[in-house]
């Protein structure tokens, strides 16, 4: 039969905008790099291939890690919850008393619970390659008002975050004379009832969007997961772990092997009975063996200690990603093996909330907020994010160096020749760490408390009162 070439139909094919271009050229490198992963050797070995490493991961994988692997829960979630940590209040500078601006923020966080949903979004944002806070405004009548940008003053009924699979770009803007050009114009924004599953998808302005991105490179708009980096690593710990349980399940009791008598003749019902009784065994349904020929023996455990190999992995994790041993593990809840590393654990936390934090979450909230007057405008000399002191000793330590500082109080005071040797103020700052202020205050209730008791003479109690309590430095 003659082939014949097919008809040939004039499609118009619409020109690609800038950003889609620009959005296949990244898949293009993206899916270069991921095909130079593992190759060794030029092309003869791949061992991603080998390892079973994916070359693509996608943000389903990360998500499945996160929701079901507990190191990489703790990965996100360990940050997150020193970050935020404590109250998260506005100050105004300049003003000791509380300002409109404080106020307001006090009760739009007491109403909309905001600090849970910023931890939220702090999460999501980390997960994926970028997270977003939909703010519901009272403008919106119907789906396709929430496509229209935000004109006016407003009133702000909810907020709520979305990871990028939930809020997807549907639009970019290719204007080159925009300030915006090249970011998302309108997303496609997935709600889900909870009641009934059904999942809605809604066109959303970008006035109405905070976008996060964690761990920006060249992309304004898509960071590096967090998982990315450790994702081998947190492969080969459900290998290891997985494998160990395994490992237990079958080496603890690894079976038995039979040896048949040479003279012996076993009949298939026999074969069936001891089947049965193996079975019943195994189910501890029984626990001995009625059989004639055969001789059962155990075979020998095979277990290791897992223990080396996953800490291994763990120490590589911990060096990617910051965070100590200890805190990843939860083996113990901010005590770790010393102040070292307490300390740069407590600096890796303060540095992500004035680096990350403050500059990408909070305060383009608050200026979105102040923009369309859900809050009052700040003074002229702004506003400043105040968080809970990280560097605050805990109630055990105060109660610790409390216990120190009262036995060598008790044995200054037990010595005879204490006061001689070192006066009572130089021994209260230079031993008991105390500063002047405090050091002024103990020696003033200490003379109060003298007087009080009637233990000096008036003409004591005359040079006492003439007297300074710490002399001023010499000129």
């Amino acid at each position: 039969m003659k082939r014949t070439k097919p008809p040939i139909v004039n499609k118009q094919v619409s020109p690609m905008s800038g950003a889609t271009i620009q959005a296949l050229s990244a898949l293009m490198e993206r899916a270069k790099y991921a095909s130079q992963l593992g190759a060794q050797y030029g092309t003869d070995r791949d061992l991603y291939e080998a390892l079973g490493y994916p070359t693509n991961i996608t943000y389903a994988d990360y998500v499945a890690h996160y929701q079901r692997q507990d190191i990489a829960a703790g990965i996100i979630d360990r940050p997150v919850n020193a970050t935020w940590r404590g109250e998260v209040g506005i100050m105004e500078a300049g003003d000791d008393t509380e300002t409109a601006l404080e106020k307001a923020w006090k009760q739009l966080d007491d109403e909309l619970k905001l600090k849970s949903k910023l931890v939220r979004l702090d999460k999501l944002a980390g997960i994926g390659n970028y997270g977003v806070l939909v703010l519901g405004l009272d403008d919106v009548k119907s789906k396709e008002d929430a496509a229209k940008p935000v004109v006016g003053k407003r009133k702000l009924r909810y907020v709520k975050p979305l990871g990028q699979d939930s809020a997807k770009i549907a639009k970019w803007d290719t204007d080159v004379a925009s300030k915006r050009y090249g970011m998302p114009l309108l997303y496609d924004v997935s709600i889900t009832n909870a009641g009934d599953d059904i999942t809605s998808e809604v066109k959303v302005h970008h006035s109405r969007i905070i976008h996060v991105v964690d761990g920006l490179l060249e992309s304004e708009i898509e960071g590096t997961p967090r998982l990315q980096t450790v994702f081998n690593r947190l492969m080969d710990l459900e290998k290891i772990v997985g494998g160990d349980s395994e490992m237990f399940w079958r080496g603890a009791r690894p079976g038995y092997q039979g040896t048949v008598a040479p003279d012996f003749q076993i009949t298939t019902e026999m074969k069936d009975d001891l089947q049965d009784q193996v079975d019943e065994f195994d189910h501890n349904l029984r626990r001995m063996f009625i059989n004639e020929g055969i001789d059962l023996k155990a075979l020998a455990q095979q277990i290791a200690d897992p223990a080396n190999h996953v800490d291994i992995q763990i120490q590589m994790i911990s060096a990617v990603t910051g965070i100590p041993k200890r805190i990843l593990t939860g083996s113990e809840r901010g005590e770790l093996s010393s102040s070292q590393d307490k300390d740069e654990w407590m600096a890796y936390v303060q540095g992500r909330r004035e680096e990350y934090v403050v500059p990408n979450i909070i305060r383009p909230f608050i200026d979105r907020c102040i923009e369309y007057g859900i809050l009052p405008k700040a003074s002229t000399e702004g506003y400043s994010v105040k968080w809970e002191d990280l560097f605050s000793i805990s109630e055990k330590d105060r109660v610790d160096i409390g216990k120190v500082r009262a036995e060598a109080l008790s044995k200054y005071a037990s010595s005879p020749v204490s006061e001689a040797v070192m006066p009572p103020e130089a021994f209260l700052r230079e031993c008991m760490g105390f500063d002047d202020d405090k050091v002024e205050l103990i020696l003033e209730m200490q003379q109060a408390f003298v007087k009080e008791e009637g233990l000096l003479t008036p003409e004591e109690e005359e040079i006492i009162e003439e007297t300074p309590i710490i002399p001023k430095e010499k000129e």
